[in-house]
């Protein structure tokens, strides 16, 4: 069964029906928000079901459509906190990537500034390589970008899409060795990028990018596939000790692709999320590594592949 990330956007009213549904089917809900009387869903589908998905939600106003980014976590980084990186580019694009359905953290660095001095600290380049990929936004030059980027992806492990002023052609050319992705054209701007012709388009193709690196990298999981899928383990977890029910997070248990990351403290609950059972006498534990997340005192949990394990649930 293939499942596909989408979103459902309707009203309030019976929405229950197409939660009921999705969980019928064999979906999972990633998020859910509630704003004034609409309620957006998104989701983990089969890719069978949504003409059925559709048909459902269309008495009660619903509509679904694709969000190729549900369930994954990108870091979106910044050479420096001050306004002359932040906050217009910056902002746009981690929001035009959440109405994608990606959550999005922003990494404003603490010394990315400058072709000289460019650098990144040991607890930034840890926080980015907790997500699955990120997203560089590097100013309008060439040769500013050129000299800065080596020092700035030394040590980051996940995929890194690059974005820049010049286009995408003198990107790649510049960048030795190569990136998993580029984006020309977001450069440092003054103002919201809210032009459809132009601006609007250049955040299109960040998206299409990302969700080309992260099909690459969904194919290399599927080579040796996850123990358990993150969706369902999120499911298990938080029904057991209802963090969802008990928190004023917006996304008190974030999805990625071949993890977790769960934003109560590590110290009071690593040890009995180990313990949790997910099926059969087998438990959290068994099939994901719960770690300390960098990002304040989360928990992060990375799900292991099947050959390490012989576990499959």
């Amino acid at each position: 069964m293939t499942l596909v990330p989408v979103t459902y956007k309707g009203g309030v009213y019976k929405h229950d029906i197409i939660v009921d549904l999705i969980d019928d089917l064999g979906g999972y809900i990633i998020q859910k928000h509630m704003i004034a009387q609409d309620v957006i869903l998104q989701s983990l589908v089969p890719k069978d079901d949504i003409d059925l998905l559709t048909k459902t939600g269309r008495p009660l106003g619903g509509e679904i459509f694709e969000s190729p980014l549900v369930g994954t976590e990108i870091a979106v980084v910044s050479p420096s906190l001050d306004i002359h990186h932040l906050p217009h580019t910056s902002c746009d694009v981690a929001e035009y990537l959440r109405r994608s359905g990606a959550k999005t953290n922003m990494v404003g660095l603490s010394r990315g500034f400058g072709k000289r001095i460019a650098n990144l600290n040991i607890e930034e380049r840890d926080v980015i390589n907790e997500h699955d990929c990120a997203v560089y936004l590097l100013g309008n030059f060439e040769e500013c970008i050129k000299h800065k980027l080596p020092a700035l992806r030394r040590g980051i492990n996940v995929p890194i899409i690059l974005t820049g002023g010049p286009d995408k052609k003198a990107l790649e050319k510049i960048t030795d060795p190569p990136v998993d992705g580029y984006v020309g054209g977001i450069g440092r701007v003054g103002h919201r990028m809210n032009k459809q012709e132009g601006e609007i388009e250049y955040l299109d193709e960040l998206v299409g990018e990302i969700s080309v690196v992260l099909g690459r990298l969904r194919e290399e999981i599927a080579k040796d596939p996850l123990s358990v899928s993150p969706a369902r383990l999120m499911g298990v977890i938080d029904e057991d000790m209802e963090i969802t029910k008990g928190s004023t997070h917006p996304t008190p248990i974030t999805v990625q692709t071949a993890g977790l990351r769960i934003k109560i403290p590590y110290d009071d609950y690593a040890e009995y999320m180990r313990s949790i059972v997910i099926e059969g006498g087998i438990k959290v534990g068994d099939v994901a590594r719960i770690l300390p997340s960098r990002m304040r005192n989360y928990i992060w949990l990375r799900i292991k592949p099947f050959s390490e394990t012989n576990i499959m649930v």
